[in-house]
Order: structure tokens, then sequence, then C-alpha cells
């Protein structure tokens, strides 16, 4: 089981770090933070733009570096999954594979990587492996889902 929460840790922080990278340096083919506040009004966000670009990128590369490291798990994975929950939201009018618009597919995917993570913690390799969120991950997943819903409101709530 371990080997494979590594696993799980890794394609996480892989997949959201390149695209927070993408979005806010424009590394790895990606554009800059100006398309990034483009796309975000296109969603229809309309307030403090430029900080949720940051805040967002910021969350992706930070949450992806921690994961990968298996360090503060429960606050990566639930930083990942408030991101991921955000932007289902904001394509949800799209549909599951986006017959109507983008889909979310692949943000519910990586939004069940981060619960998943959330509810069985790091593993044995990880930085984490001696806290207290490894060796009982429920209570601090269930606090780190909360976290995340709490988030994921407040960005369609504040923006």
């Amino acid at each position: 089981m371990d080997y494979g929460l590594l696993v799980l840790r890794l394609m996480l922080a892989v997949a959201m770090g390149a695209h927070g990278l993408m979005q806010v340096f424009g590394l790895f083919g990606g554009s800059d933070m100006a398309h990034f506040e483009n796309l975000l009004r296109g969603y229809g966000f309309s307030h403090n733009i430029e900080f949720l670009t940051w805040l967002t990128g910021i969350t992706e590369v930070g949450g992806a570096a921690l994961l990968a490291l298996g360090l503060l798990t429960p606050l990566a994975a639930a930083g990942l999954l408030g991101v991921a929950l955000s932007a289902v939201r904001v394509k949800w009018a799209g549909g599951l594979f986006g017959s109507s618009g983008p889909g979310f597919e692949l943000e519910l995917t990586l939004a069940a990587m981060a619960l998943a993570l959330l509810l069985t913690g790091p593993g044995w390799y990880a930085l984490d492996r001696h806290t207290a969120w490894r060796q009982k991950p429920l209570g601090f997943g269930v606090g780190g889902l909360f976290l995340s819903i709490c988030a994921a409101v407040g960005v369609g709530s504040l923006f």
C-alpha cells in the first residue's frame, strides 16, 4: 500500500505542480499570468483576479512540492483539493466530458486523488511518516476536506 500512496502522491504532485508552473511562469509550454487572469474572467470571476491567480499558482506549486516530499501532506492535499473543487465548480455547466463546454473530468480525477491522500495519509515513504496524520489519517483527512470545501466556496463567493 505504501508504494501505491507514493505513486499517487508523486503523480498528483507532477500534474498539479506542472499546471501551476505553466499558469504562473509560462513553463512547459504554458502561457503566463495575464492569460490565466483572462481565463478566470471568462469563467465569471471579477474581483481580485490578480490575487486569485497568484493564490492558485502558489497553492498548486507549493502543494505539489510538499506532496512530492510527503511533508505536511494533509495541508498540501487539502489545498490541491480546494483548487480542483473550484475548477470543477466553474466547469460544471459544460458537463463531465464537455458536451456543452469545457468538461471537468480531469479536475474531478485530481480532486479524487487529493481526497484519497487526505483519507489515507502519505504512506511510509514520506517525511511525514512519523506524524499523527500518518498514524491516524482519517481525522486529519476529514478536517482537510472541510478546509477544501470552505476554500472552494470562499473562492466562489469572494472572487
